[in-house]
């Protein structure tokens, strides 16, 4: 079962740890590219910034966003802002969303988010965590994907595998950890011995490595050279 309080809590921590970490930036290094495409440090933090208003919106039954342009214009409006206007915006996004998630409501409906995606209202706090912690790595300012709480990443990396399970382009494939922990995923899994992989028609891809390259790879965040795969040839997943 799903812990709406739990999760805005960990939200709650892992935004006091990006602003704390932000907050030892200058105007210059916000300026700076970030570790996405196209997009600098500034384009990061007022993301986080519109997207905390946007599940705002979710949660209080609103679309998520205006339209996909206006996502768009809005953080390019917002990205060239100094660092002492993105960290209060941040801050101040936050909290409307804290305070949003805080409203007596039924946290087992369904809400809408962009691009007619529907999930459990219940499940929001944890998207929104989803992108506080893998923004801030996004931000690189030394934060990586080996510094996120390992529930953290082990709830993504479960989140993610059943985003890809059914797609055609993904074959079925199990993600396993150094440890034994397993996950599947992919169209359809397969009936062969997932535990080395390749031989009988049906076998599943079998993937293996620490938990953060299998959710860099799944999150698009790292080219999944690390990790060691069986049966086959490591996917091009779609993007997030």
């Amino acid at each position: 079962m799903i812990d709406h309080a739990h999760d805005l809590a960990s939200v709650r921590d892992a935004t006091d740890r990006l602003l704390t970490a932000a907050a030892k930036l200058d105007n210059a290094s916000v300026a700076e590219p970030s570790r996405l495409p196209g997009w600098t440090r500034g384009h990061v933090l007022a993301h986080l910034a519109r997207n905390a208003d946007a599940l705002v919106n979710v949660l209080g039954g609103r679309p998520m966003y205006a339209s996909g342009e206006a996502r768009d214009a809005e953080i390019e409006r917002d990205a060239k802002r100094s660092l002492e206007a993105q960290l209060t915006d941040l801050r101040e996004s936050a909290a409307r969303f804290q305070a949003a998630g805080t409203v007596p409501a039924d946290w087992s409906r369904m809400v809408e988010l962009r691009n007619g995606v529907t999930d459990s209202a219940s499940r929001v706090p944890f998207r929104r965590w989803v992108e506080v912690e893998l923004h801030h790595v996004d931000l690189g300012i030394g934060y990586e994907l080996e510094d996120l709480p390992e529930e953290f990443t082990y709830r993504e990396i479960d989140f993610l595998a059943e985003r890809f399970a059914g797609h055609a382009s993904v074959p079925s494939t199990a993600l396993v950890t150094e440890s034994g922990r397993v996950w599947t995923s992919g169209d359809g899994f397969g009936t062969g011995n997932w535990t080395t992989g390749g031989g009988a028609a049906g076998t599943p891809l079998v993937v293996r490595g620490r938990p953060a390259d299998l959710l860099g790879w799944l999150a698009g965040r790292r080219d999944g050279s690390a990790l060691t795969v069986h049966g086959g040839t490591l996917p091009s997943l779609a993007p997030l």
